[in-house]
């Protein structure tokens, strides 16, 4: 069966038969803090994991809508307007279908509980109509292993139930009695206002949550989010709009580990039909500092100690030799290799589609900054740092003064030999200085001479050859003439003062060269992929952010509402954006989030005339 996407003006529910994949802006995201589905405008959950985030895809009908699968749900309501919003302050996501003499709404959840043991994912869905009479449409159709396998549905009555050979099994169980076919499970029914169709989706090995006790849950799910959103801090302008990412961020976040996944999906193609379609269900080293840093900023203490913990774990585990990959999975092992999921089309015939990674074999020398500032700020702020975890820290930064003037892939990955990129000397340069402030800080034992000298080395090292005379500005590689959005980073670390003449005359030429209407290029090198990429979303917030902090407030708040606008409907972000500013790439993307909240936090504080606290040294 062909999961669609478009919407059918006779019955107003997807239409079955078409390959056109719904718009990747077209989606939320719900979540229990182990995985998180999309649900597309039309009703249809068409991304899955089960039943943690870097888990096989039970529905993938977005990469593939003939065999991906999907949970279609939605009422026949011919020529409705369709509206899709959040409850206040959560993650509970509201769907309403709108025509002359009938409308219906769909609540859509997973159930949170608190604790951090294995507890199983459970996905509620309420179909309600709220005024006349409508039939409905129910289609749940699972492709289990990256739809590598099919399996049939044992349906008895008002429950379904799918056992495959080689993945978790699930069980479907619904108020409406349910009827089994080649595709999976179906329903449909007509309901009077006030009246409801419910579908529970949770593992066959879990007791079941009574249906009944729906409404329960999705109470109890609301005043979680709502008591866990109320904690931030954060009172400025733009509230929505940073509680919207603070919120998207946590429901990235693993309840187990404390480790936060770069973005929810894998495959997704960064410019249409593509090929630079990668898998960004892990968590990288990279997003440690400011992933920490967005957290402290609004209040966060608990899960930004959570990610630090995780992270601290990494480096204590390196056997004494310093050497981190690059990211890890949710439970911290090894990233799996990149394997091609052949039998997939590809979201707009992107291919190939995959699953793994292979960067995690890159050596990228900017990570060990991102650690020791996330270490740092954790300190800074948070709880001090155990002996094993400084024996660890010790360890890291040896490697870093070993290692620091070698070529690498950059923070970009690209998959081209490796060069002497600004970003990793200045992140190197951050690793080394952050450890000398937190061992005085901490009246910890360290090579300090040594350090000290390598520290200013580095230093010397960037002003020296990274400079360019004949252009007037830094370059991102040694002996280049190429610009490159992560140089933006440069006075947000404290490498630069913000008003430096020669930054001011980089953030120019930065702006000239790699930024249109807000919409800022990563590069305009050459990266060893074929094809051309986007805008990437995180460095737009950068850009805004090094603005204001150079002092044009005025334009800085022009580029970041420009920016803002450029969300879906729901205010979330994919990776990058297309040359009409429309969402490519993985989604939601949590650097981006990130990045949202931290210039939203600085500008704010700006415009209000006060000095913005600084959480970095």
């Amino acid at each position: 069966m062909n999961f669609r996407t478009k919407a059918s003006p006779e019955a107003g529910i997807s239409t079955i038969g078409s390959a056109i994949p719904r718009p990747i802006a077209d989606h939320g995201i719900i979540g229990d803090l182990a995985t998180l589905a999309l649900v597309a405008k039309d009703g249809a959950i068409d991304f899955m994991c089960w039943p943690n985030f870097d888990s096989p895809t039970i529905f993938a009908g977005l990469l593939d809508p003939e065999r991906g699968g999907a949970f279609e749900l939605a009422p026949v309501i011919p020529d409705a307007r369709v509206v899709q919003q959040y409850l206040p302050d959560t993650n509970v996501l509201l769907t309403r279908w709108m025509g002359d003499h009938v409308s219906a709404e769909l609540i859509d959840f997973m159930v949170v509980k608190q604790g951090r043991g294995d507890i199983p994912t459970t996905v509620a869905r309420r179909l309600r109509v709220t005024r006349g009479e409508a039939s409905f449409i129910m289609r749940c159709a699972p492709r289990f292993d990256y739809a590598r396998e099919t399996v049939t549905a044992h349906v008895t009555a008002n429950q379904a139930v799918w056992q495959p050979v080689n993945a978790h099994g699930i069980r479907l169980t619904s108020n409406i009695p349910l009827a089994g076919d080649t595709d999976g499970a179906r329903a449909t029914a007509r309901l009077a206002a006030g009246e409801t169709a419910d579908f529970l989706l949770a593992g066959i090995d879990e007791e079941p949550i009574e249906l009944p006790d729906i409404h329960e849950f999705e109470k109890a799910t609301i005043e979680y989010w709502q008591d866990w959103a109320a904690q931030s801090s954060y009172q400025g302008r733009w509230r929505e709009m940073v509680t919207r990412s603070a919120l998207t961020l946590k429901l990235m976040t693993s309840r187990r580990h404390g480790s936060v996944i770069a973005a929810g999906t894998f495959g997704l193609p960064e410019t249409p039909g593509g090929a630079r379609n990668w898998d960004y269900r892990a968590t990288w080293i990279r997003d440690a500092s400011f992933t920490v840093y967005a957290l402290m900023r609004l209040g966060y203490q608990q899960e930004a100690q959570a990610f630090t913990t995780w992270i601290g774990k990494r480096a204590t585990k390196c056997q004494g030799s310093g050497k981190l990959d690059i990211m890890y999975t949710v439970d911290g092992r090894r990233v799996p290799d990149e394997v091609a999921l052949e039998h997939f089309a590809g979201y707009g015939g992107a291919r190939p589609v995959r699953i793994g990674n292979d960067a995690v074999e890159q050596i990228q020398l900017d990570i060990y900054g991102e650690l020791m500032d996330a270490v740092y700020l954790s300190n800074k702020y948070g709880h001090a740092i155990s002996h094993d975890g400084w024996n660890g820290v010790r360890d890291v930064i040896n490697y870093v003064c070993d290692h620091w003037e070698e070529p690498d892939a950059g923070i970009w990955e690209m998959r081209r030999e490796p060069q002497h990129f600004l970003h990793s000397r200045l992140m190197c340069w951050v690793a080394v200085d952050r450890a000398i402030r937190l061992a005085n800080k901490r009246s910890l034992a360290a090579p300090f001479s040594r350090w000290i000298d390598v520290r200013n080395l580095i230093y010397e090292d960037i002003w020296a050859n990274f400079w360019d005379e004949q252009t007037g500005h830094f370059v991102q590689t040694r002996g280049g003439k190429s610009l490159d959005a992560s140089l933006l980073l440069m006075p947000l670390v404290r490498f630069v003062s913000a008003t430096d003449p020669r930054w001011l005359s980089t953030l120019e030429a930065i702006g000239m060269a790699l930024v249109d209407d807000g919409l800022v290029y990563r590069y305009r090198s050459d990266d060893g992929l074929h094809g051309q990429e986007g805008a990437f979303s995180a460095c737009s917030f950068w850009y805004a952010e090094c603005l204001a902090r150079a002092g044009d407030i005025a334009k800085a708040r022009r580029v970041f509402e420009a920016v803002l606008t450029y969300a879906n409907h729901l205010g979330l972000y994919a990776e990058e954006f297309d040359t009409r500013a429309s969402l490519s790439g993985n989604f939601p993307q949590a650097f981006t989030h990130m990045a949202l909240i931290s210039a939203a936090y600085y500008l704010d504080r700006e415009l209000d005339g006060k000095k913005a606290q600084e959480w970095r040294p």
